[in-house]
């Protein structure tokens, strides 16, 4: 149908509303005009970073469960020859003394500039020079729970707002058909949904769910054909939802349940296009170790991170892993290897993809978990929780990469030097985003909020 045909047929559809009492002559006024006044303007239109920024997206990878640092980025040849003859802090909240486990991997050189990488890793070991690891990263707490609310909100006991929305309320998104913050969470980690909550920030900030498999995000298909009648009753429920809002205009979530109507709408046109990775060549699905018509997976979470980044997505979160299926080995370091085989070419292909495509130059991809692991046995064959010493790491926009930075001692039990608090770790990721972490502020019940609460400090140190 023309456009023109269907102006006609909305045009008739409406004064028949009107001969039917439905409509006052007000409101059909209103629905008639070409452009109706809508009494916001736009809360996810792009703002201004504080100053010129490296990064204009980011990717968070994060691993449920507490990855081992020293099985994994931190090499200690110190655990090696001390296993099962020393002593140090283990257990499975590292509160005891236990005896010392090796790790059951080998550390090689990686890229031109040798970091040591487990065999874990060897598909991520070959892009150390596009890496920084931080080998001195540390929190506040040694259970699942409260770690990854700390990692994600800065709060380690209190429910804040995660990252991803801080960043959509500072920055906006580039693109108004889709979310400024997605998940990409198959299953739910500890903290479950606060993880891509808003929380006190006004609702539109809220992260959006996504999935896999054959439908992506619930109710994403059309229950009509007619794109025509849908943008009617859309038009009328927007001219009847901002007439509401001009009486609550102090209401955030009431004006983030009529941008949802609006954002929802247009996702059913780009999202699913976007999830659509039967687009992709061979070559690139090899990449990310996907067979072609796959929909679902760690692979399928990376190469539609990468689409909806080129698509203008601020912030992308790629959750590894479950509460109940994760890196939390404590009878058994060998099941580290299973959940390393699940991430490492998906990684290591989305780090060469956004490479390839000249996008890594502004887009930081960042890898991290809860906490470490300890030196001392757990169980028969594992380790327990460790917040005192953990290893991430950064790439892309704006970081040094071929590097490490901070170190622990000779068992990885405590931080040497320059350790890297969580607090740290998100102010370096939003000054990135040329956001001053100590500017990034929300009025909520009479005092000041932001995501480092009254600490952190950016480490310049890893930025070119």
């Amino acid at each position: 149908m023309s456009n023109r045909a269907l102006s006609f047929r909305r045009r008739d559809i409406l004064r028949s509303l009107v001969g039917g009492s439905l409509l006052m002559p007000g409101l059909l006024s209103e629905l008639l005009a070409d452009n109706p006044a809508s009494p916001q303007k736009d809360p996810l239109a792009p703002k201004d970073p504080h100053f010129a920024a490296k990064a204009k997206r980011v990717i968070f990878v994060f691993s449920n469960g507490g990855a081992s640092h020293m099985d994994t980025f931190d090499y200690k040849p110190e655990l090696f020859k001390a296993d099962g003859k020393k002593t140090g802090v283990g257990g499975g909240l590292s509160n005891q003394q236990k005896v010392l486990l090796k790790p059951l991997w080998e550390f090689r050189p990686g890229g031109q500039c040798g970091t040591l990488v487990s065999d874990l890793f060897p598909h991520l070991r070959e892009c150390m020079d596009d890496i920084c690891v931080i080998k001195s990263l540390n929190g506040n707490d040694n259970e699942h729970y409260n770690a990854t609310l700390g990692m994600h909100t800065g709060s380690f006991f209190f429910s804040r707002p995660s990252i991803g929305s801080w960043v959509s309320y500072g920055l906006g998104t580039v693109n108004q058909n889709l979310p400024s913050f997605i998940a990409l969470s198959p299953q739910m980690p500890y903290a479950g949904t606060q993880i891509f909550n808003n929380d006190f920030l006004p609702a539109y900030h809220q992260g959006v769910r996504v999935i896999g498999g054959p439908e992506p995000i619930a109710n994403l298909t059309r229950r009509t054909d007619e794109a025509g009648l849908q943008e009617l009753e859309l038009g009328l429920a927007d001219v009847l939802n901002n007439r509401h809002l001009k009486d609550r205009a102090g209401d955030s979530s009431l004006s983030a349940r009529i941008r949802s109507f609006e954002t929802a709408f247009h996702m059913q046109t780009d999202a699913p296009e976007a999830f659509d990775v039967h687009q992709e060549s061979k070559a690139t699905l090899d990449l990310y170790g996907l067979e072609p018509g796959s929909n679902n997976g760690f692979g399928w979470q990376c190469l539609v991170a990468r689409r909806l980044a080129e698509r203008g997505v601020r912030f992308l979160e790629l959750v590894d892993g479950s509460s109940s299926h994760n890196w939390d080995q404590h009878g058994n370091m060998a099941e580290h290897a299973d959940h390393a085989r699940n991430i490492d070419k998906p990684l290591a292909g989305l780090l060469r993809d956004l490479k390839e495509r000249g996008m890594l130059a502004d887009t930081l991809v960042v890898w991290t978990t809860e906490f470490g692991r300890t030196p001392g046995v757990d169980g028969d064959k594992g380790r327990g929780h460790h917040s005192a010493c953990f290893s991430s790491w950064l790439a892309g926009a704006g970081v040094k990469g071929g590097m490490t930075w901070g170190s622990t001692d000779d068992i990885a039990a405590t931080v040497a030097e320059n350790g890297v608090h969580v607090h740290d770790f998100h102010a370096t990721i939003l000054h990135l985003l040329g956001i001053d972490h100590t500017r990034l502020t929300y009025r909520h019940a009479g005092r000041d909020y932001r995501l480092t609460d009254v600490h952190g400090r950016v480490v310049h140190e890893i930025l070119s």
